[in-house]
């Protein structure tokens, strides 16, 4: 299986508490953060991942050179800043597989992978991972009707419900239609833009989720995730 990290964001959130480093970089409870994700990633039987990079890039590249706990690592380096989408269709273009794992590089999610590639396999359907939590307020709501994605609501909406959790299967030319170095969201450009259109599954995870990029959970995993 391979896997798409999205690690090139300037982590503005956090920039008085990492003055110096990329987010994914960000040290939890000993270790940098990223280092945590890619150990996650090889235990759950990825091979292969590909990381798309920008900001404070030499950091990454440097710490972790070409392998990582037995999986071959790929750079994609965007020389200006391509959002979410612009970043996926850059790095697609280095994967073989026919899909690819998607995880945002500032989030730790114990997914459920080997069901999410069986869901995957079933209908070769583009899958948005969605997670139910306490309250929605600062993450926005996603519905689903039978299994697929049907509606994206906007941040500020209190109340439990199910969020996109930031991690998607997509298939290898699924961004086509997208020009390759043209910045655009994956969420708003792609997802929602096509939701008549094109089916997106939705899979429901229990896995535990942090984000760091936000500095009270940066301090939560400072807790949760001490010897991973």
């Amino acid at each position: 299986m391979e896997a798409i990290v999205l690690a090139g964001g300037f982590g503005t959130r956090l920039k008085e508490v990492l003055p110096n480093l990329p987010k994914p970089m960000a040290p939890v409870a000993g270790r940098p953060f990223l280092e945590i994700l890619l150990s996650m990633l090889a235990r759950k039987g990825f091979k292969r991942v590909v990381l798309s990079l920008g900001f404070m890039s030499e950091k990454i590249t440097l710490h972790f050179g070409n392998n990582y706990s037995g999986m071959e690592l790929i750079y994609e380096i965007e020389s200006q800043p391509l959002g979410t989408g612009g970043a996926i269709r850059a790095a697609l273009e280095h994967c073989v597989s026919d899909h690819a794992f998607i995880f945002n590089g500032d989030t730790y999610l114990d997914l459920e992978v080997s069901a999410v590639e069986h869901f995957w396999l079933e209908n070769h359907n583009p899958v948005i991972v969605v997670r139910n939590v306490p309250d929605t307020n600062r993450f926005g709501r996603v519905d689903i009707s039978d299994g697929r994605v049907t509606a994206f609501l906007e941040k500020g909406e209190s109340g439990p419900g199910l969020i996109n959790a930031g991690c998607y299967v997509l298939p290898k030319h699924g961004l086509d239609d997208f020009p390759q170095g043209q910045a655009f969201s994956i969420e708003a450009d792609f997802f929602v833009k096509n939701l008549q259109h094109i089916r997106f599954d939705g899979f429901i995870t229990d896995g535990r989720f942090i984000d760091i990029g936000v500095p009270v959970d940066y301090s939560l995993a400072q807790i949760e995730l001490a010897g991973l």
